[in-house]
């Protein structure tokens, strides 16, 4: 089989992440972020965000140092009220007249590249790795072109130009992402990106033939028979276990795709156009451990999610790292000292997280 897991860099000191955390020591903040958000309708979810992302920031580790996340529970509510009281006025007006629901569509095509921007600013603003903080300067139109019209684009030509549709997203993202004033960048070449998308494409169509074939037989045999008859048939038939295998594989190729991607994209990119990352996620490995974290979940109703969380974020860590060029020492102090001005000039400049 074909290996399109890219290679790790040779230059610099090559450093991978790792992940310290512990599904036992999760289990206590997810357990108690359940049952708080159950006991108040809800509304504790906004601290729960919190406290998980604090967990895991925390937990990241690169170069002897972890990530830290610093929103606040209340930013996280409010943004979700605004949303939420948007979306109510927006409703309340469409049945009020048939025609503010047009204006209201009109609206919120407008306002959603404006709110992904804000999202993602939000995220990089609250997110700091040894006291320097991240940001994000892209635009609303370069939201809209990447994330809204890219999708467009990807849906009217049933995945095709896909690979294009994921170079401008993760290029918006990462082209606009910054470290203290360090930029990232990223160049993902559309011959590798669709070197990791022929796979699930051909997943899709196999799986499209399948219910074609199954569509198609299952009626042929139904027209011949009695009602009572064809009732019988379709429920003893095995159409539900086509049906399930159908959805299994589609899973599947969801999965091979979206990790293949980021393998090309984070291997493409650099910061401070010297330092290279590089992601070298095992595909058929990240589907096995996605589908089983599901799989154990369902069974123990819910029980083992902190243990499925802290596993895929082992695995995802391990495989992600950063080949640093010239000295570490001199690399880390200089942009400490540069990010740190920087930093607290966001410290009051976060807003609110609207949930996109």
């Amino acid at each position: 089989m074909l290996n399109t897991t890219p290679p790790a860099p040779a230059a610099g000191n090559l450093e991978r992440a790792s992940f310290t955390g512990t599904a036992s020591e999760y289990f206590g903040i997810w357990i108690v972020n359940v049952l708080l958000t159950i006991i108040t309708l809800g509304i504790y979810s906004a601290w729960a965000k919190v406290r998980r992302n604090r967990y895991f920031y925390g937990n990241t580790v690169i170069l002897g140092r972890s990530f830290e996340y610093h929103a606040k529970g209340l930013q996280i509510f409010l943004g979700r009220l605004i949303v939420i009281g948007f979306f109510i006025l927006v409703n309340i007006l469409s049945i009020i007249h048939p025609l503010f629901s047009v204006v209201t569509t009109v609206l919120i095509l407008v306002a959603l590249p404006w709110l992904l921007k804000r999202g993602l600013r939000f995220s990089a603003r609250v997110t700091s790795y040894r006291n320097v903080r991240f940001d994000f300067v892209g635009s609303a139109w370069g939201a809209f072109v990447s994330i809204l019209l890219g999708s467009f684009v990807a849906f009217i030509t049933f995945g095709i130009l896909a690979p294009l549709a994921s170079r401008w997203l993760w290029r918006y993202i990462f082209n606009n992402m910054r470290y203290g004033d360090r930029p990232f960048v990223t160049e993902p070449r559309l011959k590798s990106l669709y070197g990791v998308w022929w796979l699930p494409a051909l997943m899709v169509v196999i799986g499209a033939a399948l219910l074609g074939i199954l569509a198609a037989g299952t009626i042929a045999a139904m027209s011949a028979m009695s009602e009572d008859e064809a009732a019988a048939a379709l429920a003893f038939s095995p159409v539900h276990f086509v049906f399930i295998l159908v959805f299994v594989v589609y899973g599947a190729a969801a999965l091979i795709y979206r990790i293949g991607v980021r393998n090309v994209v984070w291997s493409a990119a650099s910061l401070d156009g010297r330092h290279q990352l590089f992601s070298d996620v095992p595909r058929w490995t990240y589907v096995w451990v996605a589908v089983t974290n599901v799989i154990v979940t369902i069974i123990t109703l819910g029980l083992m999610r902190p243990w499925a969380a802290v596993r895929m974020a082992r695995f995802t860590t391990e495989h992600t790292g950063i080949a640093v060029v010239g000295d570490l020492g001199e690399i880390l102090s200089s942009i400490e000292a540069t990010g740190a001005a920087i930093s607290a000039e966001y410290m009051d400049m976060e807003g609110f997280d609207f949930g996109f």
